[in-house]
């Protein structure tokens, strides 16, 4: 599968930002499918995800409350909708594809072989 990411941009404290992920080559729903974020000199970690079959989601906990992931089977397009956005969000955010698609060491990297290209979301105070 191939993943085209994009939707991110410079916005302020407070906003609203939807980052689209679309796939190629396979159906979003054969995959567990996830989002990444990488801050400034730090490491890459899990921000949330959308299992196969079930659809059943989960989140940094950070995020709850204000991320909401979805997908879109039609468009074959995984979204993830960022709201109330606060400056320690700001980062390069990746779209990953997990072929194995429910498992309960969702948060960890190494599970995605799939990854798109980057896309900046920076937050202003």
């Amino acid at each position: 599968v191939q993943l085209q990411a994009y939707g991110g941009g410079l916005v302020q404290a407070g906003d609203s930002l939807r980052l689209s992920c679309a796939a190629s080559g396979r159906p979003v729903s054969n995959y567990g499918m996830g989002w990444f974020r990488q801050a400034p000199g730090k490491g890459r970690e899990f921000v949330a995800r959308i299992d196969g079959s079930s659809g059943r989601t989960y989140y940094l906990d950070s995020v709850k409350g204000r991320f909401t992931i979805f997908r879109d089977n039609a468009k074959n397009t995984v979204f993830l909708q960022m709201d109330s956005l606060r400056p320690e969000d700001t980062a390069v955010y990746y779209c990953t594809a997990d072929p194995v698609g429910s498992r309960s060491d969702y948060r960890r990297e190494s599970r995605y072989p799939y990854w798109g290209q980057g896309t900046q979301v920076t937050v202003s105070s």
